[in-house]
């Protein structure tokens, strides 16, 4: 759940902290007091789009932070965390957002930075906003595939993961085939250029590690002289009478007569006679590379006109000698395919019905599975409809194949939902017949239905229930009740029966101190959440008839939980 929220230079809002309950916590205040600021900076926290108009004038930063706290071990934000390397432990999560004056943001998780697209990926497991604008996605026939995906992930998940593996390779062979089908003239251009291209590259005979190995050995010819001196001064020093070599010699023999007479000395003896026989080999060593020390400029005019070869090699055609072999058996094949097109073509072709064959029975898998889906997701939308004074209703799931007929990433499936909010009617698209307080009712009994699988923390419904009075208000009110038992709600209302049912009733309200707008908050108790009803009824004026039917609402909500309804 949303626990603590802290707001500070966001729009009209000075600064501002608030704490939030479980259940269902509702916001109401007059019409513009800044409701709907405050859920615009929980979005922005969970990596809603953002902008330097949310920046109160005269200020450098907007600031919003958000903690959150997760009631089990499982809860998805943890694993998510765990893919993007963020560490949540003691199932607390604080996101924290400034939104500078240039529109840029600062983001962290848990006092780590990280980008917007982080931050919105773990919002996306914490928060879920239903807005007004949900209802343009409810209309829109692109979005209702996904939910019906959503509805049951278990049988969903597995079955579009095995057709979008067929479907990659179906698409990569398709692509191959364009590429042997194009018109001759550019073949024939693109097989004369990799034919000279091969050709240049074998003719340089190219051995792997064969560039480090000539600028090793020219580096030995190019310091030559430098390395001949010092190798051969050392090989003086150790080797010839009275050198090195010789006085340890005469040390070693002084000390052998004496070493059997005491075992200090016979100590030193082995270590100068080890270290005789290591100089013995030392200079033995030191001479045989004086003999093989041999200055040839022929050769290091070889290496470096090679490595320049072998330069201008990887301007075209790698980084390193292995990238251009690399290259070359690439393009050897692309040589082959395009001299045996015929072959190849007839081979793709044979691939690409075998890969489709497979396709089509993977898809009219999917497609069976999502009709099955689509039948369950339809009766439980009809009760929630009946629930929602909506029982003449039909509600339908319709299946088409695109037109013209082909394989899509997300299927063979053309979905889109019909409604006939009256008895006769033909169903027609949720566009063509729902009016907004219908709309308004159809969302929330599929909130209602998905918030069961979804595991999302909070749920914030901002005005979702515009369009509707009387007893369909009643029953919106007790659907998002229902919804706050499995995850916490917070909901803007203009509502008394959705504001009656709160666990939590927050003010909202502006005032102006000295020439600047203030936003504030506070929590109403028993008496104040009376006058706040009241005036939701009855709007400005508060009579004590009005108070007494907000009483009652309370009364009666109260019972209604109490109860055991929900």
């Amino acid at each position: 759940m949303l626990a603590e929220m802290s707001i500070k230079n966001f729009a009209i809002i000075e600064s501002l902290g608030v704490s939030f309950q479980k259940g269902l916590t509702v916001l109401t205040g007059e019409t513009g007091a800044g409701k709907s600021i405050i859920i615009d900076a929980i979005s922005l926290v969970a990596g809603g789009r953002g902008s330097s108009e949310f920046v109160r004038f005269g200020c450098n930063k907007a600031e919003i932070e958000g903690l959150f706290l997760l009631d089990n071990d499982n809860h998805p934000c943890i694993e998510k965390g765990k893919e993007l390397g963020i560490d949540i432990s003691d199932g607390m999560v604080v996101l924290h957002r400034d939104i500078l004056t240039n529109g840029k943001s600062i983001c962290r998780i848990n006092g780590k930075l990280v980008t917007l697209g982080i931050l919105r990926e773990i919002g996306r497991t914490l928060i879920d906003i239903h807005g007004q604008h949900e209802h343009q996605d409810l209309m829109n026939s692109e979005r209702h595939l996904p939910m019906i995906d959503q509805f049951d992930e278990k049988r969903t998940v597995p079955a579009i993961e095995e057709y979008q593996q067929l479907y990659n390779q179906f698409l990569k062979l398709k692509k191959q085939l364009k590429g042997l089908t194009e018109n001759e003239q550019k073949m024939a251009h693109r097989l004369d250029l990799i034919q000279f291209q091969l050709s240049e590259i074998k003719n340089a005979e190219l051995e792997p590690g064969e560039e480090e190995a000539l600028i090793n050995e020219k580096s030995q010819l190019s310091n030559f002289e430098r390395i001949h001196t010092s190798v051969t001064r050392s090989y003086k020093a150790l080797s010839g009478e009275q050198q090195g070599l010789d006085w340890v010699g005469l040390a070693m023999s002084e000390l052998e007569d004496v070493s059997s007479l005491n075992d200090k000395l016979k100590a030193i003896f082995e270590n100068i006679s080890s270290s005789f026989y290591l100089l013995e080999e030392a200079t033995s060593s030191l001479r045989d590379q004086i003999d093989l020390l041999e200055f040839d400029p022929e050769r290091l005019d070889f290496i470096e006109t090679r490595l320049n070869e072998i330069r201008f090699l990887k301007k075209k055609y790698g980084q390193t000698v292995e990238d251009i072999l690399e290259y070359a058996a690439k393009i050897e094949d692309e040589i082959d395919q395009i001299q045996n097109r015929e072959v190849h073509l007839d081979r793709l072709r044979k691939n690409i019905k075998e890969i489709q064959n497979d396709l089509q029975l993977e898809a009219e898998n999917l497609s069976e599975i999502r009709k099955q889906i689509a039948e369950k997701l339809k009766h439980e939308i009809h009760k929630e409809l009946k629930d929602l004074y909506m029982a003449k209703t039909v509600f339908d799931i319709q299946f088409a194949l695109p037109d013209p007929p082909e394989f899509l990433s997300t299927g063979i499936d053309k979905v889109e939902f019909l409604i006939s909010t009256n008895p006769g009617e033909p169903l027609k698209p949720l566009t063509k017949i729902a009016s907004g307080g219908e709309l308004s009712r159809i969302m929330l009994a599929l909130k209602s239905i998905f918030s069961k699988h979804q595991g999302i923390t909070s749920i914030i419904f901002d005005e979702v229930d515009t369009g509707v009075s009387g007893r369909v208000a009643q029953s919106m009110a007790e659907k998002i009740y229902k919804i706050s038992n499995g995850s916490q709600v917070l909901c803007i209302t203009h509502l008394p029966q959705v504001a009656a049912m709160a666990d939590a009733h927050l003010y909202i309200s502006k005032e102006t101190k000295g020439d600047r707008t203030v936003t504030s908050i506070s929590e109403l108790q028993s008496e104040e959440k009376v006058k706040e009803v009241a005036r939701m009824i009855s709007g400005v004026e508060i009579t004590d008839l009005t108070k007494q039917h907000a009483s009652e609402l309370l009364q009666l909500a109260n019972q209604m939980k109490v109860g055991g309804l929900y």
